[in-house]
């Protein structure tokens, strides 16, 4: 999603753990700008700004301007991201430089949408087993999330990557043949069918074995 947020970022000469701890105390952190057949760059950007965009509804996704000085202005989205292992807050992040006129390819959530009366009524399981999905498309027309309808799943029923609808603008590059969410039997449906089942499993191994 593109937003119209611009994060002002200072060139890095210097670079090594002190270097990073002594930025972090400042309220920055280290950051690489990449891509777009252009050279790499040291950075250093507000803590603050990066870690509201990665909480963001469009989160990782959401392109933003960056200004560098001596630099053209940068349109990036944040690739990688590394958090501290003790203080958990944000200590580097990896800045990828976009083109709006080519195309990217990018993993978009996906959001569940209404309530399966196969759950509701039935007391099936839902199992969500897709939580993004792989788009290609322009940077101005990738989706904050993929809504995906449940509302009519049965017991029994599943969603695949090619029942999926997107906007004719938009390809998904994952395998038609992956099951997004499926609906299973209850729990204690199962249990009893596995109960009921075993004794007939010990009978016929003792019938081969007397054979």
């Amino acid at each position: 999603m593109i937003s119209d947020i611009t994060v002002e970022a200072s060139l890095r000469k210097k670079t090594g753990s002190a270097e990073s701890r002594r930025l972090r105390r400042d309220g920055l952190i280290p950051a690489i700008i990449y891509g777009d057949k252009k050279d790499s760059v040291s950075v250093s950007v507000n803590t603050k700004q990066i870690t509201m965009i990665l909480r963001s509804e469009s989160g990782h996704n959401t392109i933003f301007k960056l200004q560098t000085p001596g630099h053209d202005v940068d349109t990036v989205m944040i690739k990688e991201w590394d958090i501290h292992p003790v203080t958990g807050k944000l200590a580097h992040a990896d800045l990828y430089r976009i083109s709006l006129t080519e195309k990217q390819r990018i993993n978009v959530p996906v959001l569940l949408v209404g309530e399966s009366a196969g759950v509701k009524v039935g007391g099936g399981t839902l199992e969500h087993h897709l939580r993004e999905l792989q788009v290609e498309c322009l940077p101005m027309d990738i989706p904050e999330h993929i809504d995906i309808d449940i509302s009519d799943l049965k017991i029994g029923d599943h969603i695949m990557v090619r029942d999926v609808k997107v906007s004719d603008n938009i390809r998904l590059m994952d395998s038609g043949d992956q099951v997004v969410v499926a609906l299973l039997a209850p729990r204690e449906e199962v249990a009893v069918a596995e109960t009921v089942a075993e004794p007939e499993v010990i009978k016929k191994g003792k019938e081969d074995k007397q054979a």
